[in-house]
């Protein structure tokens, strides 16, 4: 049997991505987050 191959940090980011993108309700989350961060600065 062969060891699992350790993934690189690059790989790891771009299935986390995937992910995501396949999530709405997690992209929602994040939007509401990023718009709040927004709304913050402004003020």
């Amino acid at each position: 049997m062969r060891k699992p191959r350790k993934r690189s940090f690059e790989e790891l980011v771009a299935e986390n991505k995937l992910q995501l993108l396949r999530d709405q309700e997690a992209l929602d989350k994040i939007e509401a987050k990023l718009e709040e961060k927004r709304l913050g600065k402004a003020e």
